[in-house]
């Protein structure tokens, strides 16, 4: 009975410590999965750091050929696809090649890792990796260029089946790019042709700390984003001319007869629109006095423009009397 009562208790301890050890590897592989998941690279991080050397390299190119500005035009012309790859394997030699990142990834805190290693840890591309890199990207770029400038003024029969040939292998090329690009759409992993064929995708090269969004900032962002929108197409249907002059018919009483000569001597100081001393002074029917491009132009641009100072209605544009302009208007 006695040891019956002891194999009983010994197998209870045993399945208790079966049960913590398969708990311990769940957490362990729940935890591993939580990392790897943190730690995975975003498709837009991908394609930012894609576009990233896209722009370097045009940014290059330009500063390049300025400093052959002033030489004779055509001068790079016919070794463009060599200078090119010079320039584009100079970049690669201090990138990829020592840093084991482009100028896009390292800006993004990302670089390649070897996705051949049976490793855990982080295995850095091989050298046999990069140097394959640097022929299908920089290589590939070259022959394509050479080969079309090569092709492009050739009728004979040969020629016309290297074109053909190129043409397709270069059409298989872009199909496999876009399956490529459709499955790391889905999964991923593997941004170009180029790391699927070779084995290699990016990761993190700083492990990512998880970043608190501050959703009141967003929330105030977007309202004001917004409400500068509704402005922005708001604003050109306001008539701000005939607004202002209705405003300032209300508040400002009418003191005066339209048309009298001594308003007009008073008024014909300045122009009612821009302020200054009227140039070519003309009246619209009332008694204040504009200069005619002013009035003309806003005339033109608004068919019911209205005085700014009395809300009168433009009935006539006509030019200010010469004896009222010379002499009354002048007297202090």
């Amino acid at each position: 009975m006695l040891k019956d009562v002891a194999i009983s208790s010994q197998d209870v301890v045993t399945q208790n410590r079966l049960k913590g050890y398969w708990t311990f590897r769940e957490g362990m592989a729940s935890g591993d999965e939580n990392a790897e998941r943190t730690n995975r690279v975003l498709r837009i991080s991908q394609l930012d750091a894609l576009e990233l050397n896209k722009a370097l390299e045009q940014l290059v190119w330009s500063q390049f050929t300025q400093c052959f500005h002033g030489f004779k035009p055509g001068l790079l012309a016919r070794f463009e696809p060599e200078v090119k790859a010079f320039l584009w394997l100079f970049l690669w030699r201090f990138t990829i090649y020592s840093k084991n990142a482009t100028v896009g990834q390292s800006v993004l805190n990302i670089q390649y890792q070897n996705d051949l290693s049976p490793n855990l840890s982080y295995q850095p591309p091989s050298r046999n990796q990069k140097l394959w890199y640097a022929v299908c990207t920089i290589g590939g770029k070259w022959l394509e260029e050479r080969c079309y400038d090569l092709f492009r003024n050739r009728h004979i029969a040969s020629f016309r089946k290297a074109k053909q040939c190129m043409n397709l292998v270069v059409g298989l090329l872009k199909l496999g790019g876009l399956i490529n690009f459709l499955i790391f759409l889905q999964r991923g992993k593997f941004a170009t042709l180029t790391e699927r064929l070779l084995g290699i995708h990016s990761v993190f090269h700083k492990p990512q700390s998880v970043r608190e969004v501050g959703f009141e900032y967003m929330n105030r962002e977007l309202l004001w984003h917004g409400f500068a929108e509704f402005l922005i197409f708001l604003l050109p249907l306001i008539n701000v001319q005939k607004l202002r002059a209705k405003l300032s018919s209300w508040c400002v009483p009418l003191t005066g007869a339209p048309g009298s000569n001594s308003t007009l001597a008073t008024s014909g100081r300045q122009c009612s629109l821009c302020g200054e001393w009227p140039t070519m002074p003309h009246t619209i029917g009332c008694e204040h006095v504009f200069c005619y491009y002013c009035v003309k132009s806003s005339f033109l641009f608004d068919m019911s423009f209205t005085c700014p100072k009395c809300g009168t209605e433009v009935h006539s544009l006509q030019p200010l009397k010469s004896g009222i302009e010379m002499a009354e208007v002048s007297v202090p």
